[in-house]
C-alpha cells in the first residue's frame, strides 16, 4: 500500500514539476514578445540586404530577402508599385534584430522573381498576387505569419487576411482597407479625384502601355515624386529599386494589373470564386493596424472611411513630419513599430 502511494505521490510530484516548466516557459515566452524594441533609424541607413535568395512556389520562382533568426516569428513584408523590396530595406534589420524571421518578397514581375514557364499568363490581378504569396508561404513552410504591405502589397495582405485568415497572425496595411472590385472600378468619381488616377486612364491605350514601356524609369521616379513630395530621396536609392522594373514580365503584369482594375481585361477563370468572395468587400476579422503618412500624394482614403472593416483588435496611426506613400521606407521606425505592436494584440 505504501509503494502505492509514493508512486502516486512521485507521479504528482512530476506533474507539477511539469506544469511549473511550462508556466516558466510562457511566462518568458509571453516577456520576450513583450520585450521585443525597434531602435531608432534614419531612413536611407541600409542601403542592402545581408541575405537574397530564391525559391520555386506556385507559378513563380521567387526572388526574396530574408534576415534575422531562422526560428523568430515569421513576418512577410509586401511592397507596392513602382516600388520593391528595398522599401524595407531599414525595417528589415529593425525586425530582424528584435527577433523576427523577416521575409521580403519580389512580387510577380519585379526583380529577380520570375514565371517558370514561359506558357503562363502574365496576369496582374490582385487575387492571383494574393495566390503567390500563400503558395510562397507554402514553399517556405510557413502556416501563419505576420503580413505589413503598402500599396499592392497592402492590397495583397488585406485579401489573404480576409480569405485566409488562418494564414495571418496579424497585419500592418498602409492606406488601410484596399480590397476592390471590377464593378466598383467602373463607378465614375469626382473630377478631381479622378485626376489622381490620370495614369490608370494612360495604362488602359496602347500608347499608355508603349510610353511605360519606353519610359519606366522616367516614368517610376515621377511617381515616386508625386506620390512622396516631401521626400528627397536620391538618385542612389531610386536606382536600387528602379533595376527591378527591368524584370521581363514588368510591364504586362504593371498594365494587366491596372487594366483589370478598370473592368478592361479579364483576368483567369480560376481566380472567379475568389474575385466574387472580395468584390462583396468582406470584413478582416485579424488583428490589425492601419498607418497613413501625413504627405501622402497618392490616392487614399480618411481613415474613418474604412475602419468598420475590421472587427478584430484594430488601431490607425497617422505618421507625422511629412511622409508619403512609401511609408516604409520614408518612416522606417513607425512600420516596424507597427508590426511589433501588432503582433501582441
Amino acid at each position: 500500500m505504501s509503494e502505492k502511494i509514493n508512486r502516486d505521490r512521485r507521479r504528482l510530484l512530476g506533474t507539477a514539476v511539469l506544469t511549473l516548466a511550462a508556466a516558466e516557459f510562457n511566462t518568458i515566452r509571453s516577456a520576450d514578445a513583450q520585450s521585443r524594441t525597434i531602435n531608432s533609424i534614419k531612413s536611407g541607413t541600409n542601403t542592402s540586404f545581408s541575405s537574397l535568395k530564391q525559391i520555386d512556389a506556385g507559378v513563380l520562382n521567387v526572388g526574396y530577402a530574408e534576415a534575422g533568426p531562422a526560428n523568430g516569428p515569421p513576418v512577410v513584408l509586401l511592397h507596392g508599385w513602382p516600388y520593391d523590396i528595398y522599401s524595407f530595406v531599414d525595417v528589415t534589420p529593425l525586425l530582424a534584430s528584435a527577433g523576427y524571421r523577416v521575409i521580403v518578397p519580389y512580387l510577380r514581375g519585379y526583380g529577380p522573381t520570375r514565371f517558370l514557364s514561359s506558357e503562363t499568363f502574365r496576369n496582374g490581378q490582385p487575387a492571383a498576387v494574393a495566390v503567390d504569396i500563400i503558395a510562397f508561404m507554402d514553399a517556405l513552410k510557413i502556416q501563419k505569419a505576420t503580413l505589413g504591405g503598402f500599396d499592392w502589397g497592402a492590397r495583397t495582405a488585406n485579401i489573404i487576411a480576409a480569405l485566409w485568415p488562418e494564414r495571418c497572425k496579424a497585419m500592418v496595411s498602409v492606406s488601410g482597407y484596399l480590397i476592390g472590385s471590377q464593378e466598383g472600378g467602373k463607378m465614375p468619381l469626382p473630377p478631381k479625384a479622378e485626376l489622381e488616377w490620370w495614369y490608370q486612364f494612360y495604362f488602359a491605350t496602347e500608347r499608355g502601355r508603349a510610353g511605360y514601356d519606353k519610359y519606366r524609369r522616367d516614368f517610376s521616379k515621377l511617381i515616386w515624386q508625386l506620390a512622396s513630395p516631401k521626400w528627397n530621396f536620391d538618385d542612389a536609392t531610386f536606382d536600387r529599386s528602379a533595376a527591378s522594373f527591368d524584370n521581363p514580365d514588368h510591364v504586362a503584369i504593371v498594365i494587366h494589373n491596372y487594366r483589370w482594375r478598370l473592368a478592361l481585361v479579364e483576368g483567369e477563370a480560376k481566380y472567379a470564386d475568389l474575385d466574387k468572395r472580395l468584390a462583396a468587400g468582406p470584413v478582416i476579422t485579424v488583428p490589425t493596424i492601419t498607418l497613413e503618412g501625413d504627405a501622402n500624394g497618392a490616392p487614399h482614403l480618411d481613415p474613418s472611411a474604412y475602419a468598420g472593416k475590421f472587427s478584430g483588435k484594430y488601431s490607425h496611426r497617422t505618421i507625422t513630419g511629412g511622409v508619403g506613400h512609401n511609408l516604409p521606407q520614408e518612416a522606417p521606425q513607425a512600420f516596424a513599430q507597427a508590426v511589433v505592436d501588432v503582433d501582441k494584440y
